[in-house]
């Protein structure tokens, strides 16, 4: 059984999926405070994280920092779900180490689409279920799908989940030119809708962690008008 851990319940979301956790035989939990959501990452087999950046008084500016600070303990799914629909605040969120945004309104058939694709790759990569093993080489990046690791120059990258599966995906097709649509619908298994802001966050993230110069990229090259290619 999924476990799906929640923090930051204000807008009413565990209730809302309730029926739909139940249906997919998933089991939310709500963390109330920091220290609980800790605490559940530690010692609970969480699949996937449910958050949202408005915390309480504070304002989405220290939802944004408490994201980036889950991102140092976990690196499993994040999904932003929040009333806050300012696109500054989804671009910060995705900064921060988020892997989706979705807002309060959306259909909760769709939120739950987006759980079971975050899921699913996050198990792809971890091993729980089997995958090709392959070692994808372009000059010194070497994208090792046996033990799910990134190197450049020998030295080890460390990607999240999302980054991880662009970067493979780009490399599996070396040479190829993938728009930010392809992108978005062979990595989240969705609809490309406004998801250009959403992979140029994450493109950005790879480059700072693969690029000696991420202004000028050596291995993920942007062709402008077109996409991404890896080459």
């Amino acid at each position: 059984m999924s476990k799906i851990l929640i923090y930051n319940n204000t807008t009413e979301i565990a209730t809302k999926m309730e029926p739909f956790f139940a249906a997919e035989g998933m089991n939310p939990l709500i963390a109330v405070d920091q220290s609980e959501l800790a605490k559940a990452l530690e010692e609970k087999d969480i699949s996937l994280v449910l958050v949202d950046v408005e915390l309480n008084d504070k304002g989405w500016g220290a939802g944004i920092h408490m994201i980036s600070d889950l991102r140092t303990i976990s690196n499993i799914p994040m999904i932003v779900v929040s009333s806050q629909s300012a696109e500054t605040a989804k671009i910060m969120a995705l900064e921060a180490g988020a892997d989706d945004y979705v807002t309060t309104d959306c259909n909760p058939l769709e939120i739950m689409a987006r759980i079971n694709s975050q899921i699913r790759r996050y198990r792809q990569l971890t091993g729980k279920v089997s995958v090709m093993q392959k070692v994808f080489r372009v000059g010194e990046l070497v994208v090792d799908d046996t033990l799910h690791s990134v190197t450049v120059d020998g030295r080890s990258v460390r990607l999240t989940p999302i980054e991880y599966n662009i970067l493979k995906l780009l490399v599996q097709q070396k040479g190829r030119v993938f728009s930010n649509a392809q992108i978005y619908e062979n990595i989240w298994n969705l609809k490309a809708i406004g998801a250009d802001n959403t992979i140029a966050v994450h493109i950005r993230h790879i480059r700072e962690k693969i690029e000696a110069n991420p202004k000028e990229p050596k291995y993920l090259k942007v062709v402008w008008g077109s996409g991404y290619k890896v080459g």
